[in-house]
């Protein structure tokens, strides 16, 4: 059986060292590569393409979240696994839904690497423990608002005042200052301002 070839990419290279120490004992695993930026990327991929890419999404030319989509469109069999120091929803979201296949965060154990690599080998995705947690919080807390309140949150990062909501949802203002006051209190904001910022992370806006 032909072993699993790797390509890093990651502008820092203690990182790549971290994955080729880790793995160097795995005979069923071959790292074939590492590349610093998109660009040395993209250029190594148009002479050799490995199964998987472990891809970084701070690089220096172009982000991560943007060239997994790159990518996945030219090279469609290619798995990707993110390896991040971001542990925020949107930025898993995004990156799941640009077409990674898994995302690691770069303190992830050898064992999670490996189970990251043999899962998604079989076709599944896989989260690493802390971005699993993230994912399941961010679903809980999505669950907790109702559908008048996600709209009105839209209202209000757009900078609507509470009696223009009103007249856009044929609702009273006393109604929206009510779903305000809710809104404050379920995402533990102090204000609007905290409140649009919340909900931007937590992938509501």
């Amino acid at each position: 059986m032909n072993p699993i070839k790797l390509l890093v990419v990651d502008d820092h290279y203690m990182i790549v060292e971290g994955i080729v120490s880790l793995l160097k004992h795995e005979t069923e695993i071959e790292i074939i590569g590492h590349a610093h930026n998109a660009e040395s990327c993209m250029s190594f991929l148009q002479r050799l393409q490995p199964d998987i890419i472990f891809l970084d999404i701070n690089l220096p030319d172009k982000s991560g979240l943007d060239i997994c989509s790159d990518i996945k469109s030219i090279y469609p069999a290619i798995k990707i696994i993110a390896l991040s120091t971001y542990n925020q929803h949107s930025y898993i979201q995004t990156m799941l839904k640009n077409g990674a296949n898994a995302y690691l965060l770069k303190n992830a154990t050898k064992v999670e690497i490996i189970c990251a690599i043999k899962s998604v080998m079989s076709n599944k995705q896989y989260l690493s423990s802390e971005v699993a947690e993230t994912m399941k919080v961010n679903h809980n807390q999505q669950l907790l608002l109702t559908r008048r309140e996600k709209e009105i949150l839209k209202l209000i990062a757009e900078g609507l005042t509470s009696a223009q909501i009103g007249n856009q949802l044929f609702i009273s203002t006393t109604t929206v200052d009510t779903h305000r006051k809710h809104l404050l209190e379920k995402l533990k904001a102090s204000n609007t301002a905290i409140l649009i910022k919340t909900a931007a992370r937590m992938g509501f806006i």
